[in-house]
Formats: C-alpha cells, structure tokens, sequence
C-alpha cells in the first residue's frame, strides 16, 4: 500500500475490496429479480458481485444480500468528522463539578416528540439501568431528571421545560421515514426559540440517523448519534452547561 492514509475494504484477505450490502427491489422472488440486483450492484461497482441470501416479501418485493468487491479507494485525509471536544467524566466527577459549580441539581428533561414512540434511546441515556454498561443520567444525584416517554408534543415539552427551569432537553428521534426525525427537530429548535428565546435551555438530540456535524443546521446545541452512551450525554452537559471554575 503506497500511502497509510490510503485504504480498501477488508473481506477474506487484505486489501481485497469486499463489500456487502442489502436492499429491496419492487420485483417478485425469482431468476428475473436476482439478475436484477446483480445488475444494480455492478451499476453500484461491485464486480463480481454475488446474490448469497434473498427472500421474497409479501410476493411483490424481493429482499437482498449482495457481496462483491469494490475498486473504490477511501482516503483518510479526506474523511471529516466532529470530534469530541470535551473529556469524559466519570460519575463522581460529574455529580462534583455540578455540586461544587453550579451549586444547585441540573435539571434535564428528556422526550420523544411527535408520533414517535419509540422510547428505547431516551431510556438508555436517562434510566438507571442504563446502557452498554453505564447507568443513566437518573443515577447521578445532582441532576433532576424527568424522563415525559413517548409521543410528547413540541407544545407540551416547552411549558414543561418552562415550567421546571429545565437546563437540558433531551430529545431522541428514531422514526426517520420521510425525514421526521429533521422535520421534528427544527420544529423544536423553532418553538423554543419563539418561546423562550436566548434563554431557553440546552437542546439536545439524538438518533440512530442524525450526523452529529447537522446541530447548526437544525437549530439545536448538539447532535448524538447511533452508539451514544449515557456517559457521553452526562460529560457533555457538564462541560456545555457548568462553569469551568468554582464561583467566588
């Protein structure tokens, strides 16, 4: 390999380029609907491409997996994404920096907004049982946390958070079809924006599709994506919203 910042996919050997992805065509199972994906994956670069699992979904639309080789290249140096800018805290620090600091609990408000209702992201960051083997943020003594469930109007959240002081909202989106999940987003940043203005509280949000680099876009202060983890949120809340020094 002529430059380190220079890779291909990894399959059965290094450097082989070997992909593997999956998709559904409008097509019934059979011959026809196999050559048809084989004729999209070389259309998408992989050649030889192979068809090794597919299955028919409700007799009009067949599901593939499709595994082949790439002669694409992915360049390092050209890669661009957000990285962390603060450190990540453990629990006795983060209760520490918020009771010696701030002086007060940190009041975090978590939902799902509109007709979305699945509840199992906002769960992991702000249960006690938390995930991926860290405990939520209900577990930290010095932060007072609601968790509202699912299917909260943007309406509903602002009094709420109006109503409770809140510091943090936290907001997960999973359903994405159609760009809900952008849709509702701005929504909530316009609302409390209109309602509250420079003093509303922290927005966060977080979802299995978001890119973290879109926070500017949406109107939010920060974007979590697939993976995060509740020590990740707590750190974050800590160094976005505690002062750095011990007050006078």
């Amino acid at each position: 390999m002529p430059d380190g910042s220079i890779v291909r996919p990894y399959g059965d050997t290094t450097g082989d380029g070997m992909v593997q992805t999956s998709f559904t065509l409008p097509i019934p199972p059979g011959p026809k609907a196999e050559g048809a994906a084989l004729q999209l994956a070389n259309k998408m670069g992989i050649e030889p491409a192979m068809v090794v699992h597919s299955h028919g979904i409700g007799g009009q639309f067949t599901f593939f997996v499709v595994y082949g080789s790439v002669r694409h290249l992915v360049d390092l140096d050209a890669v661009h994404v957000e990285e962390r800018a603060y450190p990540l805290l453990g629990s006795k620090e983060i209760n520490s920096a918020i009771k010696d600091r701030l002086r007060r609990k940190l009041v975090v408000l978590g939902a799902c907004i509109g007709t979305d209702a699945h509840t199992v992201g906002i769960d992991a960051i702000l249960n006690v049982k938390g995930f991926a083997g860290e405990k939520g943020l209900e577990y930290l003594r010095e932060m007072a946390v609601t968790n509202l469930g699912a299917q909260v109007t943007v309406p509903e959240l602002v009094a709420r958070a109006r109503a409770e002081r809140a510091d943090a909202v936290l907001v997960s989106q999973v359903v994405t079809q159609k760009d809900a999940h952008l849709r509702n987003t701005r929504e909530l940043a316009a609302a409390f924006r209109e309602a509250m203005g420079e003093y509303r509280p922290l927005l966060v949000v977080g979802g299995p599709r978001f890119d973290p680099a879109m926070a500017a876009d949406l109107g939010v202060d920060k974007v979590f994506g697939r993976g995060t983890t509740p020590g990740e949120v707590a750190s974050y809340l800590v160094h976005a919203l505690i002062p750095q020094e011990i007050p006078a």
